[in-house]
């Protein structure tokens, strides 16, 4: 059983789908002892940090993450959710996050549209362990779909898992023990992005 966080925001529909087509048995909610009872838990979204931590903390979902998390339980944040793990984002004003990862969440340059949307590529960063195995049969510079308009800046350079360029080169994806966490969407990435999905299963399930 993996459970898929529902805190109001994103389409946790596809996330359910891709999820089961790896061979995950999948249950969405918002419910703390759900969450905190289950193998493994997703959380995703799509929209405004500032709404997003304010459902997050308003159905208590924030000590259910901890809890999960300290317990070394896997863990997968995808875009949004990925975003909501650092300390702070400057979406719309300076707003906290759940400080799970030390980092903030900026805004791209000027020089670039936003949001960033559609296919780009990873380069993965091959002096990671868990990168071997987390992008197994995945080729490097392999393209997978984006949506946003912000990005991560870790503290801690070495749990970026992979680089995408933008304007700028930033973190697109990151891992650190139990924690696996995009700015992509797999999701949405088709082949490979289930290619992805069912690595993260094979790694920690």
């Amino acid at each position: 059983m993996i459970v898929v966080i529902d805190y109001k925001m994103g389409n946790l529909h596809s996330v359910q789908k891709a999820l089961e087509y790896v061979g995950f048995k999948v249950k969405i909610t918002n419910n703390y002892r759900e969450i905190i009872y289950a193998q493994g838990v997703v959380l995703p979204g799509v929209g405004a940090f500032k709404d997003a931590i304010k459902n997050i903390k308003e159905l208590n979902i924030d000590q259910a993450i901890y809890k999960v998390i300290k317990e070394g339980k896997p863990f997968l944040g995808i875009c949004l959710g990925l975003q909501l793990l650092f300390s702070k984002s400057y979406e719309d004003g300076e707003h906290q996050g759940l400080g799970v990862l030390s980092g903030e969440v900026v805004k791209f340059p000027g020089s670039v549209l936003v949001p960033h949307i559609g296919w780009n590529t990873l380069e993965i960063n091959l002096n990671l362990d868990q990168t071997s195995s987390l992008f197994l049969n995945i080729p490097n510079c392999s393209f997978f779909y984006f949506v946003h308009s912000y990005f991560i800046k870790p503290k801690e350079e070495k749990i970026i898992a992979t680089m995408t360029e933008y304007g700028l080169k930033f973190a697109s994806s990151i891992v650190k023990d139990n924690i696996v966490a995009t700015q992509f969407h797999p999701e949405k990435s088709q082949e490979l992005g289930l290619r992805f999905l069912d690595n993260f299963k094979k790694e920690f399930f």
